[in-house]
């Protein structure tokens, strides 16, 4: 049902090598914490492979994609270029893969922002953008760490890493990004 060596094919000819690996370590990313977790290892290695599809073409072509999408789309997600390609990609997946999976689709369009009540394939592949191989910013083995052993606190720590970046750098913080922080706090206080 996921071919993703066709799929690779496509990706390797649309992107550059560096955003190509990127996606490769993504995806077996996605796989590992789709085994931990009790999802469907291809479902999140397809999932997490294209997950930037449409990160490199021009900003033209993804807000086109993103206007012509229909997905309900905040302003402060508008705003900020660098939110754009999930957008774009999500619905690119659906146009033109014909992918109708909106868990796949879902996992694509908020694998930079987060949302409330994300599914469990969501939160795959946001973390696993997160914690890939290639990544190595300074408590990237903390995180990787925290994702194979606790989901929920693993996504809190992703949303405040989120957050302070986003703050830190002068940026719009979209709604649902803090939805999702105040999500998964409530969610960590219950638990503990």
């Amino acid at each position: 049902m996921y071919n993703a060596d066709e799929k690779k094919k496509y990706l390797k000819s649309r992107l550059s090598q560096k955003r190509y690996h990127h996606s490769l370590n993504v995806a077996d990313e996605c796989r590992k914490l789709a085994v931990k977790y009790g999802e469907d290892p291809e479902k999140a290695y397809y999932a997490g492979m294209l997950h930037d599809i449409c990160k490199e073409i021009s900003d033209e072509e993804q807000f086109a994609l993103v206007e012509e999408s229909g997905f309900s789309v905040c302003r402060e997600e508008k705003e900020t270029h660098s939110l754009w390609h999930a957008i774009a990609g999500a619905y690119f997946l659906k146009k033109e893969f014909g992918v109708e999976d909106i868990d796949i689709i879902n996992a694509v369009r908020f694998h930079t922002v987060g949302r409330a009540g994300m599914t469990r394939l969501e939160e795959i592949v946001y973390l696993g953008d997160l914690i890939s191989a290639d990544r190595d910013y300074k408590d990237v083995d903390k995180m990787r760490k925290l994702a194979y052993a606790d989901l929920d606190k693993a996504m809190l720590e992703a949303f405040e890493f989120s957050v302070k970046s986003v703050v830190k750098k002068g940026g719009l913080l979209p709604v649902c990004t803090a939805e999702a922080y105040n999500f998964y706090l409530r969610i960590c206080r219950e638990k503990h």
